[in-house]
């Protein structure tokens, strides 16, 4: 179960002091990023160049060999033409550094990361679907001698512990929405589990979201790719686990939710395609990322209510669409889906020709 940790808030002088101590950069502008748990900054310095300073919570940064393997898969993605960040050296020629914080009531430990990144522009761009395939299929192929640290058995975000939100309903008390959320955790573990063996197994980024998505303009009036943030939800699990949780997010910044599905799956297929029981339970992990969000926003919230303007961001959207999908109901669902990824792939196979 999460626990309480003081997330970081280290002073604007605390951190031009780590940057110029640790990366011999002065800061010229700075300006805080959201973080669901850590303290993320923007940091242009003098010297040119910009980058996000991330401090780690307290207890994130007990666990140093999952943010090894974290930050070898942002190397190894980024060594296989990927947009990904990458950490940068410090002034020693370390990837991070653990600093005492001296945070009254937590472990006064926390580790301190930079990465070079583009500027944000929006979350739109073309070619989200096929990156976010690309990547989980590019990343199996990594090897560590800890990979099997990415197996987080009692991981609450892993879209294979969808059971575990059983443990925090209490949250929903009162509020209809628990029936819904109760009913796709059933609908789950009946039909979803016995299904799982024939998932094809990769390691996931676990949060593609459109706050950890870089764009630029590109040539044609739209935007690209320019970089992926956030590694630290990455866990073992299964290429369809990815595509859920792509078009779950995509859903949520979309007018019309229901019209995301298709062409996300489209270019999901052209790179990976789906196999028949992946097909059969996308609709279902699709629902069962709404609830890991909504549950677990509301479950944070309690913990850190300071930072609920942050942690509700996605629960606030979410619980109409979720309310709404689920009232549509998997067949209709599914139809809309995949006729639109069939429409999608007809048109961009004229283009083509």
């Amino acid at each position: 179960m999460p626990v309480k940790h003081a997330q970081p808030n280290l002073s604007q002088s605390q951190v031009c002091e780590l940057m110029k101590r640790l990366y011999n950069l002065t800061a010229a502008e700075m300006r805080p990023l959201p973080s669901y748990d850590d303290q993320n900054l923007y940091v242009a310095p003098c010297e040119g160049g910009e980058f996000v300073l991330k401090i780690m919570n307290s207890e994130h940064s007990k666990n140093i060999t999952i943010i090894e393997v974290q930050t070898h898969a942002m190397s190894f993605l980024h060594q296989n033409g990927l947009p990904v960040q990458t950490a940068v050296p410090t002034a020693s020629g370390q990837l991070m550094s653990l600093e005492e914080m001296g945070m009254k009531g937590a472990d006064p430990s926390a580790f301190i990361t930079a990465s070079i990144i583009n500027r944000r522009i929006s979350s739109r761009a073309s070619g989200i679907d096929q990156l976010a395939g690309k990547k989980d299929f590019v990343r199996w192929q990594m090897e560590h001698p800890h990979l099997s640290i990415l197996e987080r058995e009692n991981f609450i975000w892993s879209l294979s512990n969808v059971s575990l939100l059983k443990g925090y309903l209490n949250v929903l008390d009162g509020d209809p929405l628990q029936e819904a959320v109760k009913s796709v955790i059933t609908q789950y573990e009946d039909y979803v589990i016995p299904k799982r063996p024939n998932f094809r197994k990769c390691i996931n980024h676990g949060d593609f979201n459109d706050l950890n998505v870089l764009v630029q303009p590109d040539d044609n009036h739209g935007y690209k790719i320019s970089g992926i943030l956030d590694f630290g939800d990455m866990n073992s699990g299964y290429y369809v686990f990815e595509l859920a949780i792509t078009i779950m997010y995509m859903m949520i910044e979309h007018p019309d939710p229901i019209q995301v599905g298709g062409p996300v799956l489209a270019g999901w297929e052209s790179v990976f395609p789906l196999n028949q029981d992946e097909k059969d339970c996308l609709y279902l992990l699709v629902l069962s990322r709404f609830c890991q969000s909504l549950v677990m926003a509301r479950y944070s919230v309690t913990l850190h209510p300071e930072n609920e303007e942050y942690l509700m961001i996605t629960s606030r959207k979410g619980v109409k669409i979720l309310q709404r999908f689920w009232e549509l109901g998997k067949k209709h669902v599914e139809k809309v889906w995949f006729q639109h990824a069939a429409e999608f792939n007809k048109t961009m196979n004229k283009d083509v020709n």
